[in-house]
């Protein structure tokens, strides 16, 4: 195993997950991709972004968004953990799934969120939806709320 994809979604439990990941890394010497999709681009998928303080606001988002990307690989560089952060926009599945592809990924880590019975009725899980769209196993780290 020489490439981990962790999925960040900067929420309370996401250090864990780094965590659960890092562990990992470490035992098998493999890199250590932290990423973070972003919704895509509001003209990209065919919405107005609406005034510039708008696209003012999705840009600062992104900057602060990469910038504790970059925080968190500094810190498993720190502990002789080689790791890298990457911010890309696009849906959160099909990103995912390519970027396995593009970076040779070997397992994904991904959160499990418990939530109620209309998130679970409406709304479709992305740890369901990788598990059936990957090509490479998927580790589910169970985080609570």
């Amino acid at each position: 195993m020489k490439n981990i994809l962790v999925t960040i979604d900067f929420e309370k439990n996401g250090q864990l997950l780094i965590e659960k990941a890092a562990e990992i890394a470490v035992k098998f010497g493999a890199k250590l991709w932290l990423v973070h999709v972003a919704a895509p681009d509001p003209e990209f998928i065919g919405y107005e972004v609406g005034p510039q303080y708008v696209r003012d606001v999705l840009a600062k988002d992104l900057r602060e968004e990469h910038k504790l990307l970059q925080k968190f690989s500094a810190q498993l560089k720190e502990k002789n953990i080689d790791a890298e952060g990457l911010l890309v926009q696009g849906t959160t599945i099909e990103t995912i799934v390519e970027l396995t592809q593009k970076l040779a990924i070997d397992l994904i880590v991904i959160g499990k969120h418990k939530y109620g019975f209309f998130h679970k009725t409406f709304m479709v899980s992305t740890d369901e939806s990788l598990l059936e769209l990957s090509n490479v196993p998927v580790l589910v780290v169970p985080l609570k709320d």
